[in-house]
């Protein structure tokens, strides 16, 4: 389940009305993540935390998470933070580097902003377990449109 845990939002500096209406939005809209059991943590202007528990229905024949369930997290961080200004971003090109495999516990995604952006944003997305061991490592590049995410 794709859920809002306002309890466990840590941000308070970083938190405002426009992003929390975000990860409303998210977890209203994005379905995909919603079958996925993707939870949003915490998010901010340029940053989300994401996190996944580890279910059967992750694991690929070789007993480990499916690299596209990893890819799928780091995706979602990567939407909230890189949508968080308020202005539609798509994103255009990513890349991610599996280092890790794991087959059980908790993944979490934190996705930070490179730079101030305008047209073009640039996103690292970190993706660890729970004991805090490097999985995979996400970078994607965004174009905002001129279009807003969220209507007024």
């Amino acid at each position: 389940m794709f859920e809002i845990k306002t309890n466990i939002i840590h941000l308070p500096n970083k938190i405002n009305i426009m992003n929390n209406r975000l990860i409303q939005f998210f977890a209203e809209n994005d379905r995909y993540a919603k079958l996925t059991g993707i939870e949003i943590c915490e998010a901010g202007k340029g940053y989300c935390k994401a996190k996944l528990k580890i279910e059967e229905k992750h694991l690929n024949a070789a007993n480990v998470v499916q690299g596209g369930v990893v890819f799928t997290l780091a995706d979602v961080a990567f939407a909230v933070a890189s949508n968080s200004h308020g202005q539609l971003a798509l994103a255009v090109n990513v890349n991610i580097t599996f280092l890790k495999s794991v087959s059980e516990g908790y993944l979490y995604a934190t996705a930070n902003e490179l730079s101030d952006p305008k047209r073009l944003g640039a996103y690292d997305v970190l993706v660890h377990n729970e004991h805090n061991e490097l999985i995979a490592r996400f970078n994607g590049l965004v174009y905002r449109k001129n279009e807003k995410i969220i209507s007024d």
